[in-house]
């Protein structure tokens, strides 16, 4: 296996990651809340880029996998931020953006702040503005006290024995980077991929994000059965298909 590279960014973080050369229009991978960029997603399509000759990238943000940082001490607008320097750093001309889960609220902020390097973007069980329309409305009067004035509270999490620590930063940050408000442009191809089985990430999101966003070529797939981790075969056939479908519409 590969050992990771580190990128040290302007604010002192190392953030770990793997790049892939080649030619054309690059893709970079955008994970979700506390995971990292061994999964089966980013593995999958950094496989799919080698085999195409396709520039990619794949990292983890500070406080996830093996950057440095603390998970609890990070928040939306941080790791966006790992996510503008690594990308306008390591990343030569546009680049498509896949964006797992919050990894997609991730790419619709870089489609808000850098738009000139992005030429398409896919989105995998997107998940833009979780923290306050999924985590914050859905807590209970108790469980909102307990972080405010406790500073964090643990959730249970189904896919590691360790919980979600949810903090004050986490919610009040988010409320800053919050992107289905108002209009956002997106000039270029966009694929929204979500399963009806999604247990996380209710069905109405990619249709708000249609609602918000504006755009020529931008089109929802909802498959019926897939979760949300949406990483069996079939459900990675059609990530391949998405990116590739991009990649064609970007003219390389």
């Amino acid at each position: 296996m590969t050992e990771p590279q580190f990128f040290d960014t302007s604010l002192g973080r190392k953030i770990a990651y793997h790049k892939t050369d080649g030619e054309g229009v690059g893709v970079v991978f955008l994970g979700g809340f506390k995971s990292d960029m061994e999964g089966t997603k980013a593995v999958f399509l950094e496989d799919w880029a080698k085999s195409n000759g396709r520039p990619f990238l794949r990292f983890d943000y500070s406080g996830h996998g093996l950057s440095s940082g603390k998970f609890e001490d990070g928040c939306i607008g941080d790791w966006a931020d790992d996510a503008l320097e690594i990308i306008s750093e390591l990343t030569d001309g546009k680049q498509i953006l896949v964006g797992s889960s919050m990894g997609g609220w991730i790419a619709l902020l870089m489609a808000k702040r850098i738009p000139e390097w992005i030429s398409g973007l896919v989105g995998i069980a997107a998940a833009p503005d979780f923290t306050e329309d999924s985590m914050w409305a859905n807590f209970t009067d108790a469980q909102q006290k307990k972080i405010m004035v406790d500073g964090q509270l643990a959730l249970d999490n189904d896919y590691s024995d360790e919980p979600y620590i949810i903090t004050k930063k986490l919610i009040e940050d988010g409320r800053d980077q919050l992107i289905l408000r108002e209009p956002l442009d997106l000039p270029f191809p966009v694929r929204l991929l979500h399963g009806t089985a999604d247990a996380d990430v209710d069905m109405s999101v990619p249709l708000r994000i249609l609602d918000h966003v504006t755009g020529d070529d931008v089109r929802l797939s909802l498959i019926k059965g897939a979760d949300h981790r949406f990483s069996e075969p079939e459900n990675l056939a059609m990530i391949r298909r998405a990116v590739h479908s991009v990649t064609m519409k970007a003219g390389t």
